[in-house]
């Protein structure tokens, strides 16, 4: 069995360093439920070292006095790095986050492009002139928030945490991170290719914590002038009621439960296979995920069939093997999957596949599964599951598929599936969500803004529109003479 190192200590000022109480996490490999490593457990104290490191670092305006272009040639080193460790950072994804070799490798690729996209827009991102007339000069300025908190998940705790330290860098803001506590070993490669690209000590801190110890700490810290988090929304909503009474500002990505609409002219098995990639890739652990299709009462029948027959089809077992449908992140993350597939068949909704843990195997395994006759005021319906699990509600009329698609709380992404484009952009213009797939989910890449509507969050990462939420504009407004239209004195 491939390993990976031992013990990961935090990284703080430009330095490997044990947190200050000495204290450690075990990280657990969710495939076999055995511990293969330890990291340094962050606390107060070692909040508050990185965060002065990254305060130091700002107000030294090394970053911001950078020429753009050079910030730029910085990031991409970055990334070189990052490309350079790519089969080390696959096996940490592998086995302490569940995924296959290939995800992990996908993972170690998509951050090293997050610092080159970045890095190529550094740059690219200019003020405007304003004008007022002869007597005045007017002029924007984009200027960096300061030291920006970022908070990451578990479930792609690189890709998450590439996207945002890139934009911060771009953008001059230096970072203090938190990584995830159940998966954080990737986010380390993120500062050992800091380290080896030469970034300003204290430009960069990453460190990982509990949430109600650490990260309180580091979103209530009185140096902190930004805040980016990707999670659920009782934690999104605790952080906001903190950033509020200093009016930090946020970006907040708390995730959804996502709808595809499938209409009578689309192509069944690509839809069948585009919702499979939806909601079993990674085991349903995605915010963005499938959660829900949407099909014509008449056409039920047959997409449950096929549905059902696509999820008994996948292999079930270690992403280091290969296997199709890989294990979600702990035991009480099963638990809890389990417990609402239990709480839909009560409800009346019927398991066409899976609806249990897999028995057969030590990990933290999900069957992959399928609900028919869901309806609308059912808990799996509304709540996001984050797990393998697919509910099927049928619809009548188009209008009745917008409604139940809009139906929830969330709204991050949406899908269309159809052949005729006029319906395409009907569905995609009445569709409430911050990002709409048509034909085939997580149609997209790093270029594309990503970011909910209600209660999935505010904000967007990814794309361009990413770096305006890394800064704020400063007007400058210049007299340059007494008056006269600009004419010279004598």
């Amino acid at each position: 069995m491939k390993e990976i190192k031992k013990y990961w200590q935090s990284y703080i000022n430009g330095q490997w360093v044990d947190a200050q109480g000495g204290n450690r996490i075990e990280i657990e490999n969710p495939a076999t439920g055995q511990i293969i490593a330890e990291v340094s457990r962050a606390q107060k104290e070692d909040v508050d070292q990185a965060v002065a490191a990254a305060r130091a670092c700002y107000e030294s305006r090394v970053l911001y006095n950078m020429r753009p272009t050079n910030r730029g040639a910085l990031m991409f080193e970055i990334a070189r790095h990052m490309t350079e460790m790519a089969d080390e950072i696959a096996l940490a994804e592998c086995l302490d986050n569940g995924k296959t070799l290939t995800g992990g490798k996908n993972e170690a690729m998509a951050a090293a492009r997050y610092f080159t996209y970045y890095g190529g827009l550094a740059d690219k991102l200019e003020g405007r002139m304003i004008p007022l007339g002869a007597d005045y000069v007017d002029y924007t300025i984009p200027s960096p928030f300061g030291v920006s908190a970022q908070i990451v998940p578990w479930n792609f705790p690189l890709q998450i945490a590439a996207r945002s330290v890139a934009c911060a860098l771009a953008t001059a803001n230096t970072v203090v991170l938190k990584s995830p506590e159940l998966s954080p070993v990737s986010t380390y490669f993120i500062a050992e290719a800091c380290h080896r690209a030469g970034v300003p000590k204290g430009a960069v801190n990453i460190l990982c914590g509990y949430g109600h110890d650490c990260g309180a700490a580091l979103v209530a810290h009185p140096d902190i002038d930004h805040i980016v988090f990707t999670g659920s929304v009782a934690t999104g909503q605790s952080i906001l009621r903190t950033a509020a009474d200093r009016v930090i500002p946020c970006v907040m990505e708390l995730g959804g439960k996502s709808a595809g609409i499938l209409f009578k002219d689309a192509d069944i098995d690509q839809a069948i296979n585009s919702t499979a990639s939806g909601i079993f890739s990674h085991a349903g652990q995605v915010c963005s995920a499938q959660s829900r299709l949407i099909v014509p009462s008449a056409l039920q029948a047959e997409v449950v069939e096929k549905l059902a027959a696509k999820a008994k089809s996948l292999s079930i077992g270690p992403g280091i093997d290969g296997h199709d449908m890989t294990p979600v992140i702990s035991a009480a993350q099963a638990d809890k999957i389990e417990g609402m597939c239990l709480a839909a068949s009560q409800a009346g909704a019927e398991a066409a596949a899976g609806g249990r843990k897999h028995g057969d195997l030590p990990g933290h395994f999900i069957e992959p599964t399928v609900f028919a006759n869901v309806t609308p005021e059912m808990t799996i319906a509304r709540e996001e599951v984050f797990g393998p699990v697919l509910s099927v509600l049928t619809y009548n009329e188009p209008e009745e598929a917008i409604a139940l698609a809009n139906g929830t709380d969330y709204g991050l992404c949406a899908g269309v599936y159809t052949k005729d484009l006029a319906t395409a952009h009907w569905a995609a213009d009445r569709l409430i969500a911050g990002q709409v797939f048509v034909n085939e989910w997580f149609a997209g890449g790093i270029e594309t803004p990503f970011g909910g509507t209600k209660r999935s969050g505010y904000g967007r990462e990814k794309g361009q529109e990413a770096l305006l939420n890394y800064v704020q504009t400063k007007n400058v407004g210049i007299r340059i003479t007494g008056g006269g239209g600009g004419r010279p004195g004598g």
